[in-house]
């Protein structure tokens, strides 16, 4: 017979266990303290510094970091090679409105590790999702994009779309203040399901598909074997673009995991790890799209366009990524 759980002791632990938490940690509640009348929240250990693998909070305790900033300091917090590197290019000059010889670097090495010769940049990878979704609508001329059932994809609007239980498509629960109902903008099918897929597609409205090459934001949801070649076989075939979010699972080598399993995508986005937690973003194109976009391009139009930014393929970013590159996320680096 399955046990019940007790929730009356469930609960009493918890508030001896929260009660010890909040006792050995008086620096971090003076600070939420103070933090509070500031905004809402709950109570976190405020943090002090954090290096490599560890952080400590303001109360001296020592923990191993499992987050990791959630893959932002995937390489480790604060690494040498990084910090150095960006310290160096600030007493040069942070933001320029113009490039630096390390863009061209940036953008050469990753055309190596994952076969597109165009690329450009942003501050996250939320941002290189927009920007490669509004440059696959325009040189489609179709309205809507495609993703998956519980997909993450930062906090592009297109994406907050989930299927419920009877298959209905709506908003997230959850979701703030969308614009607009997103299934205007978005055909949401669940990840693995072929059949939906064609079907989706073959309405002939979905300018791309934004995939991650494997779930990664409710537990991990792995694609089933040949998936990702059909995925691309129906794009293909229903003339639609596809898009690669690496931004998580770039931990699968040095070409992330597009190269790992040869995806070839039309585009492809990632961010946060690619600059040891410096906010930095790079979204890559192939030499057709790249081809169709120039087609598409009106200069006198392009400052109000909706791609790029103050900030996008700054000098500081720009050289956090050169660093990052070639000193931390080395292949020798993945091969331990």
């Amino acid at each position: 017979m399955m046990k019940t759980i007790d929730r009356t002791r469930l609960q009493s632990v918890m508030q001896r266990e929260q009660k010890k938490f909040v006792d050995e940690r008086p620096k971090s509640k003076a600070l939420f303290e103070r933090a509070r009348k500031k905004w809402a929240g709950a109570f976190p250990p405020f943090v002090r510094e954090a290096q490599g693998a560890h952080f400590f909070d303001v109360d001296g305790h020592r923990y191993t970091d499992f987050c990791l900033g959630d893959t932002g300091a995937m390489t480790g917090h604060s690494p040498f090679a990084t910090v150095k590197a960006a310290e160096e290019q600030m007493r040069r000059g942070i933001t320029l409105m113009l490039p630096s010889e390390d863009a061209i670097f940036v953008a050469e090495e990753l055309q190596k590790r994952f076969s597109l010769p165009y690329w450009q940049f942003a501050l996250t990878a939320t941002d290189a999702n927009r920007f490669s979704i509004r440059l696959c609508r325009q040189i489609t001329g179709r309205p809507k994009i495609l993703d998956y059932n519980w997909c993450y994809h930062g906090t592009v609007d297109e994406t907050f779309i989930h299927l419920a239980a009877n298959g209905t498509a709506g908003p997230r629960p959850g979701n703030i203040g969308p614009p607009v109902n997103p299934t205007i903008t978005t055909t949401v099918v669940e990840f693995n399901d072929i059949p939906a897929l064609e079907q989706a597609l073959a309405a002939g409205d979905v300018a791309c598909v934004l995939a991650e090459p494997a779930m990664t934001n409710v537990g991990i949801v792995h694609p089933q074997p040949g998936y990702h070649k059909t995925l691309r076989e129906l794009t293909r075939k229903y003339e639609t673009l596809l898009i690669i979010d690496e931004t998580h699972t770039i931990c699968a080598g040095p070409g992330g995991y597009t190269r790992a399993e040869n995806l070839q995508p039309d585009v492809i986005v990632f961010g946060k790890a690619i600059g040891a937690g410096i906010p930095g973003a790079a979204y890559g194109f192939s030499q057709e799209l790249a081809d169709r976009i120039v087609a598409r391009q009106e200069l006198e139009n392009c400052d109000v366009g909706g791609i790029g930014g103050t900030l996008a393929g700054n000098a500081l970013s720009l050289a956090a990524m050169r660093a990052t590159l070639t000193k931390v996320l080395t292949k020798e680096a993945f091969d331990r």
